[in-house]
């Protein structure tokens, strides 16, 4: 009788447990720069349609109370200034006789071809007429239209704006720069409009968010892919030759 022992078999079987580990690795590989590119192109698209289209700023004073309060955040879309119509709130360049080099937040009460007057009794009420009639305004503070007392009649030419503050008692607006133009601002000067709301953004961020984690994922992934591939192959036992029995 005779032992027999094929040194192929062995060969075999660590062969395909090696083949196997490399495939696993493959297959880690792939899925990391799957996953990690996708959260790359997701992040910074989004970022990317962000910083397009909306701005983010600090309401620095009062003159848009009540509405908006000193401090408050607000977010804005990006428009074109000849976009905007009456009642909207933008953010915008002011002019130099301003005195101020950042952005102000006022709204828009006359557009291009308006005549805008102050003021005009209503009742018990004084308010501000545009093209004649009485405008709504509940949006000012204290229901109080005048605020400052300062009597203007304006033709707005037209690419041009004529912007109040809210809080008419506490504002730096067109109504005292009537020497410009009647006041009026630039549509070219305005950089948004104030949006309340946020879905849009919160989508935004999401993305963002969802694309910065996949990007983590990946990452991770791509770690352990090394890690795989650096493994060292686990040293193959020495095949024994065949032994003849003894006394055979």
């Amino acid at each position: 009788m005779r032992w027999r022992c094929s040194p192929r078999l062995g060969w075999a079987a660590w062969g395909g447990r090696g083949m196997a580990g490399r495939r696993r690795g493959r297959g880690l590989g792939m899925w990391a720069v799957l996953v990690g590119v996708s959260g790359l192109v997701l992040g910074v698209g989004a970022f990317g349609c962000a910083r397009d289209a909306y701005g983010v700023s600090t309401v620095g004073g009062g003159s848009m109370r009540p509405a908006y309060e000193r401090g408050q955040r607000v977010v804005w879309e990006r428009v074109d200034g000849s976009g905007v119509r009456r009642g909207d709130v933008v953010m915008f360049t002011p002019p130099e006789s301003y005195g101020f080099a950042g952005q102000l937040m006022k709204r828009v009460v006359g557009v291009g071809g308006d005549r805008v007057r102050c003021c005009t009794l209503v009742g018990s009420r004084e308010r501000v007429t545009v093209n004649g009639k009485p405008i709504e305004e509940p949006y000012v503070y204290g229901g109080d239209a005048d605020g400052a007392h300062q009597r203007y009649d304006v033709q707005v030419p037209k690419g041009r704006l004529f912007l109040l503050g809210d809080y008419r008692a506490n504002s730096n607006d067109s109504r005292f720069h009537l020497d410009e133009q009647g006041g009026t601002v630039s549509v070219h000067a305005v950089l948004g409009r104030v949006t309340d709301d946020r879905t849009v953004p919160a989508l935004l961020v999401t993305a963002m968010l969802l694309g910065l984690v996949l990007l983590l994922i990946g990452v991770g992934l791509g770690i352990g892919f090394l890690a795989v591939r650096r493994r060292r192959a686990p040293e193959m036992p020495r095949m024994p030759w065949p032994v003849r029995p003894s006394g055979s």
